[in-house]
């Protein structure tokens, strides 16, 4: 099943005419932190490269994301969670604490949300969760990109403060690389200290 707008226009009909479709990025890292975003899309939108993030490349991501924030039809709005927040919530509570935040971005208030995943309780609006709904909905699918796409940058510009890590290459994730870099140099200030690889890790002796 493609991405399309059957379940916004089925929420618009039972009387919800402000739908917005949510998505996170960077909720299995091991550094950086919890990205989420909220999209608004107009009743007539269609396109036919979005999709889940997950199946974009790079290039794609970054060419959608783009033009899904510089159109005018297209309301939208970017939470983030840092590290610190994470080690201290937990990552479901940290991941929905910023899904709670980017809603609250979107003016006006929406009526009813579409959710990626499981249901996020407490929310602030009514909510339908849907399981693989940034490859169902042209809203969450949205989402997940600008999510992903300001993750990832926000990925970079840490490389670069902390050379070190190679963050530009896997972002946080827990490669191969990556936990290489961690056993050489210890953790950074974005690293989250209550995931295990990172509490594991120490630093050489000298």
């Amino acid at each position: 099943m493609k991405c399309s707008l059957d379940h916004e226009r089925a929420l618009r009909q039972k009387g919800f005419p402000l739908v917005v479709g949510i998505d996170e990025a960077g909720r299995g890292p091991l550094a950086g932190p919890v990205v989420a975003a909220a999209v608004v899309l107009a009743d007539g939108f269609h396109h036919d490269r979005l999709d889940d993030s997950k199946k974009l490349t790079a290039r794609q991501r970054d060419e959608l994301y783009s033009e899904l924030t510089s159109r005018a039809d297209i309301n939208w709005a970017v939470a983030i969670v840092e590290p610190d927040e994470v080690d201290r919530l937990n990552i479901l509570e940290a991941t929905h604490e910023a899904m709670r935040r980017a809603v609250a971005g979107i003016v006006p208030d929406p009526d009813h949300a579409l959710i990626d995943g499981l249901p996020v309780l407490p929310f602030p609006i009514p909510q339908t969760a849907l399981v693989g709904g940034d490859g169902l909905s042209f809203s969450i699918a949205a989402a997940s990109v600008i999510a992903k796409v300001t993750r990832d940058r926000i990925m970079v510009a840490m490389d670069a403060q902390y050379p070190g890590y190679e963050f530009a290459q896997h972002k946080g994730y827990g490669t191969a690389l990556h936990l290489a870099k961690l056993r050489a140099h210890g953790p950074c200030p974005i690293h989250r200290k209550s995931f295990s690889p990172v509490r594991q890790a120490v630093l050489p002796l000298t």
